[in-house]
């Protein structure tokens, strides 16, 4: 499955697109997140490894997934960190999660940056919200998604859960 994220209407992106492509097996879901166009004009993170707090400050990729208890967020830098958190509900009840992500890996060329990784869907999985923060070279950020339900950027809004999981393969 493919999707593109879109920009939110009060903060254009710097000449770029954005698409995901994403296949599920099992109890985990393959994400490839494709930025197309102007990546010179992006701020990348230096490479960095392991779990970090804040990455959604700067450049980072994002996918949220509705749970009967709630939703899990994954963060994931094109620097090579990540990181998981649970709710409650929005904006609820937020601690680190169990489920992890793989290391994100990076390939790049000179019109695209693509970033991939592999999550381990959450018990009860039920819908996705995919999106990205995107932190131009002069500073100014950018927010993506498939849904922008707000007039501000709120990636954890309950109308951002917009896509259904895809099926599983074997």
């Amino acid at each position: 499955m493919r999707v593109t994220l879109k920009p939110h209407p009060t903060t254009p992106g710097p000449g770029i697109d954005i698409t995901v492509q994403m296949e599920r097996r099992g109890g985990r879901l393959s994400l490839r997140y494709v930025v197309d166009g102007d990546v010179e004009g992006v701020e990348w993170p230096a490479p960095a490894q392991g779990r970090a707090d804040d990455l959604w400050k700067h450049t980072c990729f994002e996918i949220f997934v509705r749970t009967a208890d709630g939703y899990r967020e994954f963060n994931l830098s094109p620097s090579g960190q990540w990181a998981s958190y649970r709710f409650d509900g929005y904006r609820e009840g937020m601690a680190q999660a169990a489920e992890v992500a793989d290391a994100p890996l990076l390939d790049a060329g000179a019109d695209h940056v693509g970033l991939e990784t592999v999550i381990d869907l959450p018990p009860g999985a039920r819908a996705l919200g995919l999106s990205a923060v995107i932190e131009a070279a002069d500073g100014r950020i950018s927010y993506w998604a498939l849904a922008h339900p707000s007039d501000k950027p709120d990636f954890h809004h309950p109308g951002s859960f917009v896509l259904d999981l895809p099926p599983e393969r074997p």
